[in-house]
């Protein structure tokens, strides 16, 4: 009895500390975005489209195929991940949002929301999570650090 609480109570911390880190505070973010997001990993290319809103108090994070099947949707509010509708929990959606919300945050909040962050020309780091290079404001590509996976965004046009 007692080892399986033990064991309950590791499992439990341990998924807590591998939760990706979030601004101290909400960022100004220019909502609402529409992103390309290419993902690649081993050679191997997925496209998705992501919205990104404000729903009252939260950011609604919306992650589709380009066929508009949704595949993850999760809402930030007050500083933390809540399930947004039916689909099932999706860590590595979690992981690519939150890089996201690191890479969207304006230069000038950075220091105030993520004080281990370095940013350096079109180079953003925040150790041991994620390296984000710039091509251009909006046109950049998340590196997970210790995978061979990266993210590539791009913005979509407004639809009419």
């Amino acid at each position: 009895m007692i080892r399986g609480l033990l064991l309950s109570a590791c499992l439990l911390l341990s998924a807590c500390a591998s939760q990706p880190p979030l601004p101290a505070h909400s960022p100004s973010l220019d909502l609402p975005l529409q992103l390309h997001v290419e993902r690649e990993q081993d050679g191997q290319r997925q496209d998705w489209i992501l919205v990104i809103q404000h729903e009252a108090e939260a950011i609604r994070w919306s992650l589709m195929d380009p066929l508009g099947i949704p595949q993850a949707r999760q809402k930030l509010v007050d500083g933390s991940w809540q399930a947004d509708g039916l689909l099932p929990p999706n860590p590595q959606a979690r992981e690519l949002f939150a890089a996201l919300l690191f890479a969207l945050t304006p230069t000038d909040e950075l220091p105030g929301n993520y004080p281990d962050a370095r940013a350096v020309d079109d180079v953003r780091v925040l150790k041991p999570h994620w390296q984000i290079i710039y091509q251009a404001p909006r046109v950049f590509t998340v590196y997970l650090r210790g995978q061979q996976l990266n993210y590539h965004i791009t913005p979509l046009e407004n639809a009419p």
